[in-house]
This record gives C-alpha cells, structure tokens and sequence, in this order.
C-alpha cells in the first residue's frame, strides 16, 4: 500500500489485522521486512499492524527533498491523518524510535496510547552529562565519527534465517542511497530528545540491547528514569536489531507490555 505525502513523496506500508492499531517504523538504511516476527506476533494477538517503509528507506521513494527529523515525524503525523488513526501504538528501532520522538516533538503525544523505543539513545552526542552517546561520538570530531556508524556490525546474534532471507528479498531493487541521506544521519546525530521524553504522559518502554555495537545498553534505563511513564529492558545475547535477534524474548516482553494496563518495570 502507499499514500502520498504533502510534498509529494510516495510512501509504501503495510497494513494488515483489526483491532488496536500500531505503527512500526525501522532505522537508517532499514526496511519493514526486519520486522516480519513481531507483524506475526501483534496479528495473533488482534492488532492492526501497519508497517512504514519511511522516506527513502525499503520501497518507498527516494527523494532529496525533506532530508531531516522533523520531516520524518511529519510524514509519520501525515500517516496518521491518512488512516484516520488515533489512540495508536507506536514502535520503532533506532532512527524509527528517534521519528517516533520527532512526531512528539511537533505535535504531542494525545494521539498515542503507547510507545516502544528499541536500542536508541536519545542523545547521540555524548558530553560531561550524558555517557550514552553514539561511540566516541562529541562535538569535536562530528562529522567524521558518524561515518564509523556505517561500517559498524550491527548484530551480536545472528538474526532469524526467516527474517533474514524476508530482507534481502525486499532489497532487491531497492538498494539504499547512504551518500543521498548523509544530512539525515546527521541531523539525526545531532539531535537530544531529553526534553521531549520528559513530556510524554503515555507508557513508554525503552528496549536496549546488551550487546548494542553503538552504546552503552544503561542509554535505555537513563531514559526510562526521565520519562514520567518509563520502563526499560536490557536484552541478553541481543546488539542493535535486537527484534531480530531475540525475536521470542523481544514479542513476549512486547505484548505484556502493549496489553497490560500499567508500564512493564525493568527486570
């Protein structure tokens, strides 16, 4: 399925299920397929699952227009609109957690019932207050550090065959443009979301991976404590797909926490 957005860019989603619906977005260089085991998982459980590829990632249009965060949360708001959805979950890895908080950032949190933050630091520029940036990553040797990123191993464990073989399919003819979306990648380095965390009123659960190839897993404990309705969870033998890695332990803490009335505590 695809919708256009105002400044004309075609996006491409998946949309299956009834029920509570859910948005899931991926991170820089991603596609929707990575995510193939938790579509399973909510559309057991009567979720409506509607999976973006987001501008220029998976098999949506590559465009050099909008090449920042802001424009991603607008065209997740413009999503939104076009589904005629409210009360909706929210779920995203990475630079999709960060849309995530850009969408808060410019519109609130009022359409939302609940949000899941996989293995993203919301800070990524680390200084004397905050050790949870993005590798060495600091405001003396930006740009360059964020060039490490693109050549880092992003798995601890090896994700699913399943999941795996649903990926490369998907990027057949679809390869992604990493010189295009450097003002992406560093518009989203550069950003700090702390503000913003500390505003939202709904559940909010931080997911890291112990093993995270990119920062230190504590980033998801450090923002479940400034979020008033935070809760963390450090994955085990997982890095920074960790859906994909720990696909069974991941769905399982996933659904307790969409389907319970309260935040789910770390453990």
């Amino acid at each position: 399925m695809q919708f256009i957005t105002s400044d004309g860019v075609r996006l491409e989603y998946d949309d299956v299920g009834t029920g509570q619906p859910i948005v899931i977005m991926t991170g820089f260089a991603g596609n929707k397929e990575i995510w193939r085991s938790q579509v399973a998982a909510l559309f057991q459980a009567h979720f409506r699952v509607i999976n973006l590829d987001r501008r220029n990632h998976g098999q949506s249009e590559s465009t050099a227009k909008g090449l920042r965060m802001s424009r991603q949360g607008k065209d997740l708001a413009e999503l939104l609109d076009y589904l005629h959805l409210d009360h909706v979950d929210l779920m995203g890895n990475s630079m999709g957690a960060a849309v995530a908080w850009a969408y808060c950032s410019l519109y609130g949190d009022h359409r939302l019932r609940r949000m899941i933050c996989v293995d993203q630091s919301p800070k990524m520029i680390s200084d004397h207050g905050w050790p949870y940036g993005m590798l060495d990553l600091n405001w003396e040797n930006f740009p360059e550090a964020t060039a490490k990123m693109l050549q880092v191993h992003t798995t601890y464990k090896r994700i699913n065959d399943e999941t795996y073989q649903a990926v490369k399919k998907a990027q057949v003819g679809h390869r992604f443009n990493e010189q295009l979306n450097q003002p992406l990648l560093w518009d989203h380095a550069f950003q700090d979301w702390r503000d913003v965390l500390r505003q939202l009123s709904i559940p909010v659960l931080f997911v890291a991976g112990a093993h995270s190839p990119f920062w230190s897993p504590k980033h998801a404990v450090a923002a479940a404590e400034m979020t008033p309705n935070g809760a963390s969870f450090i994955v085990p033998e997982a890095g920074h797909i960790v859906m994909a890695e720990q696909q069974e332990r991941f769905n399982e803490r996933m659904l307790a926490f969409l389907k319970t009335a309260v935040p789910v505590s770390a453990s």
